[in-house]
């Protein structure tokens, strides 16, 4: 799942601020080598029709639309990795909760709450999207999580309560 919880997140505090808890970011089903071979693949595959073509015209005519092709699927990977650099972090930072939304493009934005009156909600139907996790308190709401699948706001949603519930009872110690 893309999300990290940081060891005993809830112990301590960071000499030089708030300890991040928690972190998401958006799934990648293709790595790096991936990209590299999947564009590779392709530039091969499409230049397979044109061996039977060497030595005459038709293979000039048929070269370009096959490097076109190519370059659209390298530019299309790469806007989807760049797309795909979205940072939510939760942190604790003595008794507020700080959520802080890093978006491709724009800034920072950030939401701030006492733990005490922060709450997990899961919104089923009504939201952006099916089973929409938001972080509630100082009445406002944050999203959180939106580029998760529907799975993993669930699971999401059942750790935030949680992690909120234990931050109540637990008291932070700042070292």
């Amino acid at each position: 799942m893309p999300h990290e919880w940081t060891p005993a997140a809830h112990l301590t505090e960071a000499k030089d601020g708030p300890l991040t808890a928690l972190r998401l970011w958006p799934y990648r089903s293709l790595p790096p080598k991936g990209f590299a071979a999947m564009i590779l693949l392709a530039f091969c595959l499409g230049t397979v029709p044109l061996y039977g073509l060497l030595g005459t015209r038709l293979l000039w005519v048929l070269l370009p639309f096959i490097l076109l092709m190519v370059g659209a699927l390298w530019l299309g990977l790469a806007r989807s990795y760049r797309d795909g650099e979205i940072l939510e972090e939760l942190m604790l930072d003595g008794d507020d909760l700080l959520l802080r939304h890093t978006p491709v493009k724009g800034k920072t934005v950030e939401w701030r709450c006492n733990v005490y009156w922060a709450k997990a909600e899961m919104h089923v139907s009504g939201g952006k999207v099916p089973f929409y996790v938001t972080l509630s308190g100082n009445g406002r709401r944050a999203e959180i999580g939106s580029f998760l699948s529907e799975d993993e706001r669930k699971v999401l949603h059942g750790e935030l309560q949680d992690y909120i519930r234990r931050m109540r009872i637990t008291p932070t110690v700042n070292p």
